[in-house]
């Protein structure tokens, strides 16, 4: 049970039925308390009695204070969203991002709660894996300059679609696993939350983080891995992991692997990797096929595969785009994919009803030009929530 679950129903034991703080509890924590109640030795099920609901109310308020604190430790790597960053154009109807986007602290405030569908942005901010991969390290500034990017952007979201931005997770020195065990417990939280995560890489070892995030949330279900890639990374691990290896390691830790590539260059993967891509079952489309002349092709490949898991998770890799539209990233290629195909695929996805998170890696604000990727990167988060907030059930 998250901290929220805890601070709630001990505020549902401790106040009076009549009182505003009971109000407001959610329902489906009250239904949770009662689900919790109905286990519990007979002496302390009738709430109704004083001494039962005070033993009550002291064991949930240690449980979320314990919770808490755990939080806390595990998130020393955690930074705050900065304000600063969402800054533009002023409207009074919110007819700019910065205006409806709400910042929250993680390690303070809870997600709140809504109507709609609710979206977190979240930073990994992260180069180790990249440096480890022998690539040019920038990325780590990456999330912030998106950030700035969509701040600008017009609104054109249902009031009761939130948008939050829920901070960063920082590397410091070489602690690459601890934040990715640091990244996988917040996305976990969000998923719990029913809020959906767009991660902002970062490096592409965030694959590894995300996906085990959303393997804790979803046990016992199927995870199928789109990547829109011009690599497998599916490099074997020599000695640690890193932004070539996240896709190896799930596949060696799952007992059901299901991934799809999309925009594979023979150029920028050598014929180990086609080996050990078909060795582990792996479904991919060359950069050749991944058009949008294609697209009837492109179509069939995403659905039949989509039909074959649970739930998706979503990866961009911007170094898959051509470096026409993508100049800033680590390994820049004049080949890559074109924008509309990729929009497409990702709107198939979208409202496939079985995208459960997201991320975008590998953007480089280094070696960006006139903040051409930076845009393209803030342009898929929009589009990403645009396709979202009109399907239904998302969760």
């Amino acid at each position: 049970m998250n901290s929220s679950f805890y601070y709630s129903v001990a505020l549902l034991c401790s106040a009076k039925k009549s009182s505003s703080e009971s109000k407001s509890i959610p329902d489906s924590y009250r239904d949770r308390l009662n689900s919790t109640l109905s286990d519990w030795p007979g002496r302390l099920v009738s709430v109704q009695a004083k001494k039962s609901r005070r033993v009550l109310c002291k064991i949930l308020k240690k449980n979320y204070l314990e919770t808490k604190n755990t939080l806390k430790q595990k998130m020393k790597n955690y930074k705050k969203p900065n304000t600063v960053l969402w800054r533009g154009r002023s409207s009074d109807n919110q007819l700019y991002l910065h205006e409806k986007v709400k910042c929250i602290d993680l390690k303070n405030t809870s997600i709140p709660k809504t109507e709609g569908k609710s979206f977190a942005l979240l930073g990994y901010a992260c180069d180790e894996g990249i440096q480890r991969n022998h690539g040019r390290i920038g990325a780590a500034k990456g999330p912030d300059v998106i950030r700035k990017m969509l701040a600008t952007l017009a609104n054109h979201f249902k009031d009761e679609i939130e948008i939050l931005d829920v901070g960063n997770i920082n590397c410091q020195a070489e602690n690459l696993e601890e934040i990715q065990l640091e990244t996988s417990d917040c996305i976990t939280s969000l998923l719990n939350n029913q809020t959906f995560p767009i991660v902002l890489g970062g490096g592409h070892d965030l694959a590894y983080a995300h996906y085990n995030g959303i393997k804790k949330q979803y046990a016992n279900k199927t995870i199928g891995i789109i990547n829109l890639d011009a690599h497998f990374d599916l490099r074997k691990i020599t000695d640690q992991g890193n932004s070539g290896t996240p896709f190896y390691q799930i596949a060696q830790e799952s007992d059901i692997f299901r991934y799809l590539c999309l925009g594979i260059q023979k150029a920028a993967n050598h014929r180990g990797l086609y080996t050990t891509a078909n060795d582990l079952g792996v479904q991919y489309m060359e950069n050749t096929e991944f058009t949008i002349e294609n697209k009837a092709k492109v179509v069939t490949t995403i659905r039949d595969f989509i039909t074959s898991v649970d739930h998706i998770y979503l990866t961009i890799d911007i170094d898959g785009f051509s470096s026409v539209y993508a100049p800033g990233v680590s390994a820049p290629s004049p080949l890559g994919f074109s924008t509309d195909i990729a929009f497409e695929t990702i709107r198939w996805i979208c409202e496939s009803n079985k995208l459960v998170s997201a991320d975008l890696v590998e953007f480089n604000p280094t070696y960006d030009t006139d903040h051409c990727t930076a845009r393209l990167a803030a342009r898929l988060v929009f589009y990403i929530i645009e396709c979202i907030q009109n399907v239904k059930n998302l969760y």
